[in-house]
Order: structure tokens, then sequence, then C-alpha cells
């Protein structure tokens, strides 16, 4: 790796697994101090982003041991769950968690970005297009799409912000093939390494007159059009 990144300090929620963990292990594979808070017990901070008492506990350790922000990932998920089934509670810390907590650890760490800082956001192509039952996640990838423009202007000179919308990413390590591989334009579904790739390139000064954008890395499938009777697909079971 160059260390292109060498000094700088980046924080990462939802940093214990997943996309999260490639982005975190890209960063310091680069030279960054890596801040991770994961709800799940592990050698990092450990606190539900829904609880603004434990962003603001984390947001002063980051300061305390590092005195600087130069790159923050927002990449914690919020749960899905469908209208059937899903709870005002439920609904609403799917939106504490993918909304709420990204604007309030946003708002407690600019005081202490660095010049040249980012902010990237992780939304999801399900911010364009749905399943049945997943209002809960995907009305959260909706809004934090929409706050990454709104912190672009807000932020603008004191930091970049852009939003990442990952398509189908498998984070079991597996080998996926045949139809599910093939329904990828790309020919492939989607790894870690791929969306923390992004990441590393959006927050490079490469990237320096980005701001503002979500970008969508799902291998082309949003931009396939399927009609019934193409390409061998038929509506329902027919």
């Amino acid at each position: 790796m160059s260390g292109r990144f060498e000094g700088k300090v980046a924080v990462i929620t939802g940093g214990a697994q997943g996309i999260g963990r490639a982005i975190a292990q890209a960063f310091r594979a680069e030279g960054a101090v890596v801040h991770v808070i994961d709800a799940r017990p592990g050698d990092w901070f450990v606190g539900d982003i829904a609880d603004p008492g434990a962003l603001e506990r984390f947001a002063a350790q980051v300061v305390a041991q590092s005195g600087r922000v130069d790159y923050l990932l927002n990449n914690a998920p919020p749960p899905m769950k469908g209208i059937d089934d899903c709870t005002f509670e439920d609904f609403s810390r799917a939106m504490a968690i993918g909304v709420t907590a990204p604007f309030y650890l946003t708002k407690l760490l600019a005081p202490h970005f660095a010049p040249g800082a980012a902010v990237i956001n992780l939304s999801s192509s399900r911010d364009r297009m749905s399943q049945p039952q997943t209002e809960s996640y995907t009305a959260a990838k909706g809004g934090i799409a929409a706050l990454t423009h709104a912190l672009a202007i807000s932020l603008a000179g004191r930091a970049r912000v852009n939003s990442i919308s990952p398509g189908w990413i498998d984070t079991t390590d597996s080998h996926i093939d045949g139809a599910d591989a093939a329904q990828q334009p790309v020919g492939r579904v989607g790894r870690p390494e791929d969306i923390a790739a992004l990441a590393l390139f959006l927050c490079s000064d490469q990237a320096g007159f980005i701001t503002g954008e979500n970008i969508c890395a799902d291998g082309g499938m949003t931009r396939l059009m399927i009609y019934h009777g193409e390409h061998g697909w038929r509506y329902g079971n027919g």
C-alpha cells in the first residue's frame, strides 16, 4: 500500500464487520489511525449509535486521543422491517441509526475537522428502488442520501460530503456464481472491498472536486431494464 493516509484520522461507525470492517482495514493499510464504534463487543468503542450519549462519549474519546478528524464514515446499517410488522418504535430506531446518528456524529466532530476533511455516508441502491417489506431500511437510506447533499452545502469549505449506495454486496466471503452473478451487468456480486476502495478514493485528494454526490456502486443492476418475457424473465410464476 502507498501509505497515502499516513497520519490521518478516520472515524467509522459499524466498523466491526462487513463493509465497515473492510473500510477500517483499508484505511489502516493506508496508514490512517482508525477509530471504530460498534455495538458488538470487541477492541473498539462499544456503543449503540442510536444513543446520543454513546455518540457524545465516542466523539470525546476520538478528540482526546487524536485531536482531529480527517475522515468520518457513517456506515452502521439500520434494521430492515416492512410495513406489515414494523412498529413505530422499530421505524424510529431505524431512523435513529440510519439518519439521526450520522447527523449528530457529524455535528459533534465538525469542530475538529482537519483541513481537507471528508465525510462519507453509506446509503444503498435501495434509496431508489425497493423490495416489499423493507420500509424502515429503505426510508433510512433515502434519508441519508438527502442528508448528504444538505451537509455538503452546510459544511462547504470545511469538509466534502458524499455518499455511496452499494448494491448487492456479499459480506459472507462466499463464492456466488450462476444466475446470481450473471444477472449483474459486471458479471459478479459485489465485495466489501469494492466499497472500501471507493471510500478511499472519495476521501483522497483525487476526489477534491467531488462533493454532494451519491455514487451507486451496484455492478450496474439499477441500470438494467427488465420486462416480462425478456432475458428469460417472466412475471410471477408463469
